[in-house]
């Protein structure tokens, strides 16, 4: 049997303000090592994973990321660094077009894993079910039942309604699909990204590019719970501690 092409675009154009640091939260160090060194480090290991491409913010980062990560620690599978755009789906699109481009016919017949450079503890057993149900099902996304009681705010700050918990998940990344899927449904969010602005719509992930430009559904896929994005001071610890163990 054919194996199939696999691809990961990891996101790294972030300038995570939320963090509060001058410098970008995925090169935050553990141990010496920037937290977007695990994140690459887990897809190169990844018997799944057969090419990389990696966005980041500017030209500068580009070298950064050249001779700081990728040179002194060998990684192969990084087959370009590009530089990614203002949005998060820019940065994508940038990335998806470079797999049709610039690699082997086969990446635009496979599957492509699109994850954020800051979440370094995506796992083996993660990735695996997540091309499990992306050969399937075309179109997944990893995820986690959320812990506690979610509330819907009204325009004023008042609670208006309560989701059952049940059937409420808080979703994570890689967030992966049939590349013909997602490449198209992307195409289509790059020609109306105007009109979209317009309408105040905005897309916070790739799930909903899929959701909003085709009639695909997409895939809840088991996650974890230490599959976490560093986003705040107080996320940066507990990484730590779960890349420890």
């Amino acid at each position: 049997m054919k194996k199939t092409f696999c691809t990961a675009i990891v996101l790294a154009a972030g300038s995570g303000k939320r963090m509060g640091t001058k410098i970008a939260k995925q090169y935050l160090e553990i141990d010496g090592k920037p937290l977007l060194y695990y994140t690459l480090l887990a897809f190169e290991r990844s018997p799944r994973i057969d090419k990389i491409i990696l966005t980041v913010g500017s030209e500068e980062q580009i070298s950064y990321c050249q001779e700081t990560i990728l040179r002194p620690y060998g990684f192969q599978k990084v087959a370009s660094v590009i530089t990614g755009g203002k949005e998060r789906y820019d940065s994508v699109w940038m990335g998806l077009k470079a797999v049709k481009d610039d690699l082997p016919k086969e990446a635009a017949e496979g599957i492509v894993f699109i994850h954020d450079g800051a979440r370094p503890m995506v796992s083996e057993d993660i990735l695996e079910r997540c091309f499990q149900d992306a050969q399937k099902y075309n179109a997944c996304v990893a995820a986690v039942p959320v812990k506690d009681t979610i509330k819907i705010a009204d325009e004023n700050g008042f609670a208006e309604t309560t989701p059952r918990r049940d059937r409420v998940w808080q979703v994570q990344t890689p967030q992966t699909f049939s590349f013909g899927l997602i490449y198209d449904a992307y195409a289509r969010l790059a020609a109306q990204k105007d009109t979209l602005a317009e309408k105040g719509i905005k897309i916070t992930d790739d799930a909903m590019v899929v959701e909003t430009f085709t009639d695909h559904q997409v895939k809840l896929t088991e996650g974890s719970y230490r599959n976490l994005k560093v986003t705040t001071p107080e996320d940066l610890p507990l990484a730590e501690k779960y890349l420890h163990s």
